[in-house]
């Protein structure tokens, strides 16, 4: 079965939406993930739900290539906002098809659980109507710092529209066992975001934020025993989540692009690595 793959934002980050659908067509992509809620980072570019041209760009692109819009970032959980500031990104996204929702939290408050359960219970209601997924992920310098705890807030929301979302950076850096991916239920596994990272894990959490957001390798050109998590869920599609920003300035966004699909193909065909046979709801 052909391994589907979809090209995340944070590859690209500074490519408009209507950019990063034509660059994924060019080199090969299934799918796109785009970033219609704003984080607020430094020097971010906002691509809201409300610029129409940015909007009409985006359709005529997805239209014109074929490329299908996977999920959308990102809603997080934050302590001072409103989950229902998402719904006109939730709104569009539906509209173009995308499948699911990226969330994490991000309150800093060891004692909010419960706040947490309650907040990613909220998105997942909010999603429902539109029929997509939320899938709670855990990088590991947020408030979720590992699959432990992303699982129990999952499980405690009891959300018929619940997900997990894997990232392979953040397994490296908790050290998460194959034997624990195995233990998440598969119908909470829709995609992966996938990268490869040098051995070492940063001990400082600035450390850990430098490589997640500038400076992930090339599959196969780090660390990662990729076929321990491959065999460990489901066959689902592989969201390629590698910023490297000495990459892009020595080739561009779209030869970067091509790089990561290429590296990850030559990856599968290499090792080849046989998916878990539970089957995804």
């Amino acid at each position: 079965m052909k391994q589907e793959f979809s090209l995340a934002h944070l590859t690209v980050l500074e490519c408009s939406p209507a950019e990063m659908v034509h660059i994924a067509a060019k080199t090969g992509y299934d799918y796109v993930s785009i970033r219609l809620i704003p984080l607020g980072i430094p020097g971010e570019k906002a691509f809201l739900p409300q610029d129409k041209q940015m909007v009409r760009e985006m359709k005529n692109a997805l239209n014109e290539t074929g490329v299908q819009f996977l999920d959308l970032e990102l809603a997080r959980i934050l302590p001072d906002n409103s989950p229902r500031d998402y719904l006109p990104a939730m709104e569009l996204a539906a509209e173009l098809g995308a499948r699911h929702v990226i969330s994490s939290a991000w309150t800093n408050v060891r004692d909010d659980r419960n706040f947490v359960i309650e907040r990613y219970a909220e998105i997942c209601e909010l999603a429902r109507p539109f029929g997509m997924t939320v899938e709670l992920e855990f990088p590991t310098f947020s408030r979720l710092e590992n699959l432990q705890e992303a699982t129990d807030i999952v499980r405690s929301a009891n959300a018929t529209n619940c997900g997990i979302l894997l990232d392979t950076l953040y397994l490296h850096f908790t050290g998460c066992p194959a034997e624990e991916i195995r233990n998440i239920p598969p119908e909470w596994i829709h995609f992966l975001h996938i990268c490869d990272t040098v051995p070492e894990v940063p001990e400082t959490r600035e450390g850990k934020i430098h490589i997640a957001r500038d400076d992930r390798r090339y599959i196969g050109e780090g660390c990662i025993d990729f076929q321990k998590i491959f065999s460990a869920v489901p066959a689902v599609p592989f969201s390629i989540e590698l910023p490297n920003l000495e990459q892009v300035k020595r080739h561009g966004y779209e030869e970067h692009a091509r790089r990561c699909i290429e590296s990850a193909r030559t990856y599968l065909d290499t090792h080849p690595v046989q998916p878990s046979q539970r089957i995804n709801a």
